[in-house]
This record gives structure tokens, sequence and C-alpha cells, in this order.
């Protein structure tokens, strides 16, 4: 997976594989604040597997490795985040899909080439959740842990 994102990713090297539960937004919510969110969304969630397989394209020009077990999990997590204190930033223009971005292109034709490039890619990864992490996205497109909660079994 890794040298797939090292070719076709331009964050690469700034932002480690994650699949993301909240997508980006901008506010001046104190740091505690959004962690007490989490923390309390994530009350009762244990850690659980999932199993990454196959590369596919979006409409957007994005290359997924698709989450194929642990869904359910994974959108229970994004739904309860998105609960409560951070439920005016879900955008309900997009359906959320699980998955792990392995590249990103400006044009269709860089797109169809990394997919031509990528039809052999057979690899799996079982990986099982145990923490959430929260990130700051500098300008740079680097990113910053600005907290970790663990998932805990009950």
């Amino acid at each position: 997976m890794e040298e797939v994102r090292k070719k076709f990713d331009p964050l690469y090297g700034l932002v480690p594989p994650h699949i993301t539960l909240v997508f980006p937004f901008e506010s001046q919510m104190p740091t505690s604040r959004l962690e007490k969110h989490v923390r309390d969304t994530l009350v009762g969630v244990c850690p659980f597997p999932i199993h990454l397989k196959g590369i596919t394209a979006t409409l957007d020009n994005h290359l997924f490795l698709n989450v194929k077990k642990g869904n359910d999990n994974i959108i229970e997590l994004h739904d309860r985040l998105y609960s409560g204190l951070l439920r005016g930033f879900l955008n309900r223009r997009h359906t959320y899909t699980p998955h792990l971005t392995v590249g990103r292109f400006n044009a269709e034709t860089e797109l169809q080439t990394a997919l031509d490039n990528t039809e052999s890619f057979e690899a799996c990864f079982d990986i099982v959740v145990t923490k959430v992490a929260s990130e700051i996205i500098h300008s740079n497109g680097e990113s910053t842990i600005e907290f970790i909660v663990s998932l805990v079994n009950s």
C-alpha cells in the first residue's frame, strides 16, 4: 500500500495512511472541547477488525483502497462523531464511504494510468482499529496529531 501511496499520493510523507472519519473543517473550537466530544461519543465502542483490499477510482479523481470488512463499524464511528458538537460540520451532499486514499490526481488521464498500474495489486490488509486520532492539517498539507482516543474493551 505504501508503494502505491508513494507513487500516486502527493500527501505521502506528509500524512500517514488513515481512514478519515470526520472531514477537515475550520473552527475556533478549543481542543479540550473537541476531545471531550470524541471521548464521550466513543464510550462503549470496542476495538474491531477491518479488512482492506482492492483499489478503485472515484469520480473526483481519487484512488481508494477499499474497506471490505468493518464498514459498518467505521460508519458507526463516523455517525457518532458527527452528532452533537460536530453535527453542523456534516456535509450531507456526499455519501460517506470508508476507504484509505492511495492516490490523488488532477486529470482523468492520470487517474486512468494509475488504475492501469494498480490492476494487479492484490495485497490485503487486516488491521484492528484501536484508536481514533484528531489531527490538524497545516496549509502545506502536513498533519500533526492533536490527540488520540483509545477504544477500550467493555
